[in-house]
């Protein structure tokens, strides 16, 4: 609401209370003392709960104390503002006094700027002020803390009002809660002006301008504001160490927090804190070592949240291990330590870790919430793990209907357009009311890696006409639809776009995109130029592609010198070798193939073995080449005889092009066993009829097994969605979406 206040002026008449009401009496008066002891009294400490507070009202009115205020008062303080509390119970009591004290007001205010509707604050304040009672220096700082919350700027302006008209301007508590409420409404200026205007320029009031500076990246007028403090206490040191680090400034951050300690200023939890977020984002072990032992060694090692910033440093830091061991060490895990760890596991690509730990905190009946799934659907994605992130979907729908996290429903579009699901993200994509640029660029990645090139153009031209500017994500999507369609003229216009239209430098991503682009296309010359006309060297990935553009176009020569610089880049890449030897073999260079083969063995180093996993009732299940360690491998490799002798029937024969061996019967046999036959074995024999069958590979889908796939999904009547590390391959009645171009 934009004004709460009609009243232009403030009633400052007093109460007119029929009796002395006993709590304005000198403690050293008996009636005072005697109810600070009374039993009843005491039984508020012992409370716990709504049922327990009512027992305790009980007694009050048993003993007459339900007719004195400050009885009355201490029970509503109670239920104001202990954490065993109820509001409702309090307003319940108020609404029974007759003419209630300002010390009585005073509290609920209090009580409604702890609750989770502050708002209500100002509406109780202004009941307060009908009802003729004056509100005092203790009023407004709890009345202001409300009117930050919200955050509610205007309001709190006309309290500002009333504390000038009362003259309280000068309290010290007034004037620090005015200028926290100007910062946390982010009316800087405001609370600048507060601030220059007064004489009461202690240490708090600085430290709240400096905090306000700080954490909205004005560091330079914050650290002006702090070299003028003559004491400096640790709160004003904490607000400049958390405004650089929040300003993503983490060197300054713990060069900072170094000065503090030369100037013999004690840190405190929200320090170590600050330092513990800089240390992870530099990757400064080091220091969160240090910290690690001085909160050990001051007490702090139970704190759970300095234990969960110390989780998340060592997660961030690369040591996974000591993460889980402090970790598995908290008694009383809150939702934050589920996130850093789960958010851990997924960062450094322990994705079935992060499942496991998703589930173990299910089991402890820890409510997960936004940051958990933005944790959880990266690991989702990776493992095509679609059920738990349909469960996911429906649980956001279920129970955070109302959230505007955008960022939670990109994830999920990516969620399911990683798992297969391209329809679902797209009606996904469709239904939000409010698109980020983000979605957009998710969207259309999402088209492009399943191979629906011409959709993903025509959302990029819908994004467009409805003003979204593209950034360099947005072409990297582009890019990469035009590359997987083979689509060279449409690629030459967008990157050309990219650059002259909106003014976006290419990146090693978009010259990557290119150069696969035509390369694939078997235009190697305008590759070579391209890459000579980079501003930047080829990465591994760049000459990764052009060496997989020689095996399709049996470019051997070109191959052995892409190789070369390959293996300058990524010596210890077995990768390369294999490729290589691919290209020998499609060639039959088999003299070739046995010396690539001979030096992998001399130098110890082995070919990636390709690993296929399927998600099946909600567990996913990996394959390896030849694997027979699963529960259900008779039946398994049963299907698969079955499936060989449905491919002979077809027609079908091996191409053993891509296999390492010279002796035909040793590669053919190698082909059965290869790991996606595997996973769409056991996905015929343990999913239902007509049942989508999707795999997840984690290198190129064989052109073998590709060829086998097509004719699977025709004998079979089955999709097969396979997703191997550069695209989706959608196989159904007998035809690729790929249309073998890939």
């Amino acid at each position: 609401m934009a004004t709460v206040f009609s009243s232009p002026s403030i009633p400052i008449t007093s109460s007119s209370s029929s009796s002395f009401p006993l709590h304005f009496l000198p403690s050293s008066d008996p009636p005072y003392k005697y109810l600070q002891n009374h039993p009843s009294l005491s039984l508020l400490s012992t409370c716990r709960g709504i049922q327990t507070i009512k027992q305790a009202h009980a007694h009050f009115i048993k003993t007459g104390l339900h007719n004195n205020q400050f009885a009355l008062s201490k029970l509503i303080e109670f239920c104001a503002i202990s954490p065993f509390g109820d509001l409702s119970y309090a307003l319940i009591i108020f609404n029974s006094i007759h003419e209630p004290n300002p010390i009585i007001w005073n509290t609920i205010i209090r009580g409604y700027s702890l609750s989770p509707t502050p708002i209500l604050a100002t509406s109780f304040y202004i009941r307060m002020l009908l009802s003729g009672v004056e509100p005092n220096s203790y009023t407004f700082p709890f009345l202001l803390k409300s009117c930050a919350q919200i955050p509610a700027p205007d309001e709190g302006k006309q309290v500002h009002v009333h504390v000038l008209k009362l003259g309280l301007d000068s309290d010290a508590f007034v004037h620090t809660s005015l200028i926290n409420m100007y910062v946390r409404c982010g009316e800087l200026d405001a609370a600048r002006r507060v601030f220059d205007k007064s004489p009461l320029r202690d240490v708090v009031s600085f430290t709240a301008l400096i905090a306000g500076y700080a954490s909205r990246g004005y560091l330079n007028d914050a650290r002006k504001l702090f070299d003028e403090i003559s004491v400096r206490d640790v709160v004003s040191w904490n607000a400049m160490i958390s405004g650089y680090a929040q300003s993503d400034q983490y060197k300054e951050a713990l060069e900072f927090f170094e000065e503090m300690l030369n100037a013999k200023v004690e840190p405190n939890e929200s320090t170590m804190v600050s330092v513990l977020s800089a240390c992870a984002h530099l990757g400064s072990i080091e220091i969160g070592n240090w910290v690690r032992s001085w909160i050990e060694d001051n007490g702090f090692g139970s704190n759970i949240r300095l234990v969960n910033a110390l989780i998340d440093m060592y997660a961030k830091c690369r040591d996974l291990e000591t993460a889980r061991t402090l970790f598995d060490a908290i008694l009383q895990k809150d939702q934050i330590s589920w996130n850093v760890m789960i958010g851990g596991c997924t960062h450094l690509s322990h994705y079935k870790e992060a499942l496991a730990l998703f589930r173990q905190m299910q089991l402890s009946n820890q409510e997960p919430n936004e940051v958990t799934f933005l944790n959880v659907l990266p690991a989702c994605a990776y493992l095509g793990a679609l059920d738990l992130g349909k469960w996911i979907h429906a649980y956001i729908a279920k129970n955070m209907s109302n959230t505007t996290n955008t960022s939670l429903y990109t994830s999920l579009i990516g969620m399911y357009a990683k798992c297969g699901s391209i329809q679902s993200a797209q009606q996904l994509f469709d239904a939000m009311e409010v698109k980020t640029l983000a979605s957009w660029n998710a969207m259309i990645s999402a088209l492009a890696s399943h191979g629906n090139a011409d959709k993903a153009l025509a959302l990029f031209s819908k994004m467009v006409d409805e003003g979204f500017e593209p950034d360099d994500i947005t072409y990297v999507g582009i890019l990469s639809a035009c590359s997987h369609a083979g689509l060279v003229e449409a690629g030459h216009q967008h990157f050309d776009s990219m650059i002259q239209v909106y003014k976006i430098s290419p990146k090693l991503n978009h010259y990557g995109c290119m150069i696969d682009l035509l390369s694939r296309a078997g235009l190697f010359d305008e590759a070579k130029d391209l890459m000579e006309k980079m501003e930047m060297k080829p990465d591994g990935a760049i000459w990764g592609s052009l060496l997989g553009a020689c095996r399709v176009h049996g470019n051997v020569e070109l191959a052995e010198f892409v190789a070369g610089q390959l293996l300058e880049l990524e010596p210890e890449n077995p990768g390369v070798y294999a490729l290589l030897s691919n290209i020998y073999a499609g060639a039959g260079r088999w003299d070739d193939v046995a010396r690539i083969r001979t030096r992998l063995n001399d130098m110890g180093m082995k070919k990636l073995p390709g690993c296929s996993s399927i998600e099946v009732d909600g567990v996913v299940h990996e394959f390896l080449v030849g694997d027979k360690a699963h529960p259900q491998s008779n039946r398994i490799y049963e299907m698969l005889d079955e499936i060989d002798n449905q491919l002979e029937l077809a027609g079908h024969e091996p191409d053993t092009s891509e296999v390492l061996y010279d002796m035909e019967s040793m590669k053919v046999g190698a082909l059965c066993y290869h790991s996606e036959k595997i996973a769409i074995a056991f996905g015929l024999i343990g999913t239902s009829p007509g049942t989508t069958i999707r795999i997840v590979k984690n290198l190129r889908v064989c052109g073998n097994c590709h060829s086998e796939a097509k004719l699977i999904s025709k004998i079979f009547n089955r999709e097969i969605i396979a997703r191997d590390r550069s695209r989706f391959h959608h196989f159904k009645d007998g035809v690729c979406s790929c249309m073998d171009y890939w």
